[in-house]
C-alpha cells in the first residue's frame, strides 16, 4: 500500500518531532491530542525550529509554510479513518497504549499499519488490543526525531514480515537507518545498553567512587558520548527512569534492572530532571 498520509497520535516532543519529520519529507500529516493547547504548542515548536532553519539559511520562508501545510491537527482521533500508516506517540503508560490501539482497530482500515513509538513496552502486549496483532509493530525514534538517525523496528509476537518490510521502507522514506529488534524484549536494543548504563553509573556514585559531575565528565571525555549519564537522565526524566526500570524488573525479574534507591529518592522529591528545574543537577534560574 502506498503510504501518503500519516497519523501521529501525541503532540509531545517525539509526536510533534515526528510530525514536522514527516511533513518535511513531503508527507501529508494529521497530528492529534487529547486538548487543542498541545497542539497549538506543537505547531509553534516546529516552527520555531524552521525559523532557525531559515536564519541558517538552510530552508526558504515558502519552504516552512509548505511543511505547516501539510500537518492538519485535530482532537478528533476518528479522523484517523483517512490516514495510511499511523504512529503512536503518547506516554509511556501501557494501558494507555492499549486503549488506544483498540480505539484505532476500529477506526483504521484493515490494512493499516499501526506502529508505537514505545522505547521500552511490549509490542505484543499492546498489538494484544487489536484484531491485526501481524500488522502491529514498534517504530522506536530518538529524540530528537528531526536530527537522530535511527530507528528500531520491533517485532512483536505476531508482527508480519511483510510489516516489518514495510516500515523499513517508511524509516529510509524519512531519512533514517533501520535496525530490527527480532524479539520483543523489554528495552529493544537501545534502552537496555543505555539502562544498564544509568544504573551503573548511579551505583558509581552510590559507591562514593566519583561525584555526578566528574562520571559525566569521564563519559563525555572517555567515550566521547554528547552527554554524561545524569545529563541525559535530567534531559529524559528521572520519573520517566524510574517507570521504564521498574517495567524491565517487573518483566525480567533480574535485580540489576530495579532503579537505584537514589534515583528514586530523587523522584519521590520532585526532583525529576530539567522540566522540574532540578535532578541530578539543579537548573533553576
Amino acid at each position: 500500500m502506498e503510504i501518503e498520509k500519516i497519523g501521529v497520535i501525541g503532540a509531545g516532543s517525539m509526536g510533534g518531532g515526528i510530525a514536522h519529520l514527516a511533513a518535511t519529507k513531503g508527507f501529508e500529516v494529521i497530528l492529534t491530542d487529547v486538548d487543542q493547547r498541545f497542539l497549538d504548542a506543537a505547531r509553534q515548536r516546529i516552527g520555531a525550529q524552521m525559523d532557525k532553519d531559515i536564519a541558517r539559511q538552510k530552508m526558504t520562508a515558502e519552504d516552512k509554510e509548505k511543511v505547516l501545510g501539510k500537518i492538519t491537527t485535530t482532537t478528533t482521533i476518528e479522523e484517523f479513518a483517512a490516514v495510511d500508516f499511523v504512529i503512536e506517540a503518547v506516554t509511556e503508560d501501557l494501558e494507555l497504549k492499549k486503549d488506544l490501539f483498540k480505539k484505532l482497530d476500529a477506526i483504521c482500515r484493515p490494512e493499516v499499519i499501526l506502529a508505537t513509538n514505545t522505547s521500552s513496552l511490549s509490542v505484543t502486549d499492546i498489538a494484544s488490543a487489536t484484531s491485526r496483532p501481524e500488522r502491529v509493530a514498534g517504530m522506536h525514534f530518538f529524540n530528537p526525531p528531526q536530527v537522530m538517525r535511527l530507528v528500531e523496528v520491533v517485532c512483536g509476537y505476531q508482527t508480519s514480515e511483510d510489516t516489518k518490510r514495510e516500515i523499513k521502507e517508511l524509516a529510509g522514506k524519512l531519512g533514517k537507518t533501520a535496525v530490527v529488534c527480532q524479539k520483543d524484549t523489554p528495552g529493544f536494543i537501545v534502552n537496555r545498553i543505555l539502562f544498564a548504563q544509568f544504573f551503573e553509573a548511579i551505583r558509581i556514585l552510590e559507591e562514593g567512587v566519583a561525584t555526578p559531575e566528574d562520571i559525566d565528565t569521564a563519559v563525555t571525555l572517555g567515550l566521547n558520548y554528547p552527554m554524561g549519564p545524569f545529563q541525559l537522565m535530567d534531559f529524559g526524566g528521572l520519573d520517566l527512569a524510574v517507570y521504564i526500570g521498574e517495567y524491565f524488573f517487573r518483566e525480567t525479574k533480574d535485580m540489576r534492572w530495579n532503579p537505584p534507591h537514589t534515583l528514586k529518592s530523587l523522584v519521590k522529591a520532585g526532583r525529576t530532571g530539567r522540566k522540574a528545574g532540578a535532578g541530578w543537577y539543579n537548573y533553576q534560574k
